[in-house]
């Protein structure tokens, strides 16, 4: 597929998703969203697609919104930001969070604005040892969009969250692994090369049970233990009649590696 903003490629599985506008920090414009809507829809509907590893272009993973994209820029008429978010943002940090497929987010540079909490909107994140990443919406007189409110707090804690929040200082990738807010960071030059191995590895892997992990997870902060119990009874019993738990157990008896299909 012929897009402009960004690149998409299918390898062993992975979709790899890059966003491509290095020149601008891959900040997003509507036509970056639109592209990135129709990559996530290939992603999601092809079934030889069994993850998904996001990524960006040049020194930089994405500076979040362009302040030059001419849907939003300033002018006499007050520009309706909440429209921007509930038209584009708020749908891509939904469906990257919900996607029955794992996502990796490789951020190799800075991760600013809304560009910092869509990597927190994937399911694992590795980090270059030079990336940073900055909540920058305070600098301009904004909250946190992207999931950024509900994110931070639940990962690092509100004292942290708001601080985060309210200085808009960077945060290197070494404190974000150790406050929890990433998965890891890694030397600048082996990003690409784990990145890749997590999603290839997820693209061999159990597809329905990962999904089910993922969203078991992520659903579960509000619930009672006594509620998730219950769900996690339902998940096991529709797991427990799937292909690739009987190819689990059955090369686990075997002592073989298993040969895992999705289904």
């Amino acid at each position: 597929m012929a897009f402009e903003t960004i690149q998409l490629e299918v390898i062993d599985g992975v979709a790899r998703l890059v966003l491509n506008r290095p020149e601008r920090l891959n900040s997003f414009t509507v036509q970056m969203h639109g592209e990135v809507a129709e990559a996530l829809d290939v992603a999601a509907s092809d079934p030889a697609i069994r993850a998904v590893l996001l990524t960006g272009a040049g020194r930089g993973f994405c500076a979040g919104q362009d302040l030059s994209d001419r849907a939003v820029a300033p002018s006499d008429k007050p520009v309706d930001l909440g429209h921007s978010v509930e038209r584009y943002y708020a749908p891509l940090v939904k469906r990257l969070a919900k996607m029955d497929k794992p996502v990796v987010c490789a951020v190799n540079g800075v991760a600013a604005g809304a560009g910092a909490n869509i990597a927190f909107a994937c399911d694992m994140v590795f980090a270059a040892r030079s990336a940073k990443f900055v909540q920058s919406f305070a600098n301009i007189g904004l909250i946190p969009d992207s999931g950024g409110t509900w994110v931070l707090p639940r990962l690092v804690g509100q004292a942290r969250a708001l601080g985060l929040a309210m200085t808009g200082e960077p945060l290197s990738a070494e404190k974000a692994e150790s406050w929890g807010l990433i998965w890891k960071c890694v030397d600048d030059d082996a990003l690409e090369a784990e990145s890749m191995a997590a999603a290839r590895k997820f693209a061999i892997g159990p597809t329905r049970g990962l999904a089910a992990t993922k969203h078991a997870i992520r659903e579960s902060m509000p619930k009672s233990l006594d509620d998730e119990l219950v769900i996690e009874c339902g998940l096991m019993r529709e797991l427990g009649n799937s292909e690739d738990y009987r190819e689990g157990v059955a090369a686990f008896m075997a002592k073989r590696p298993p040969v895992f299909t999705g289904r």
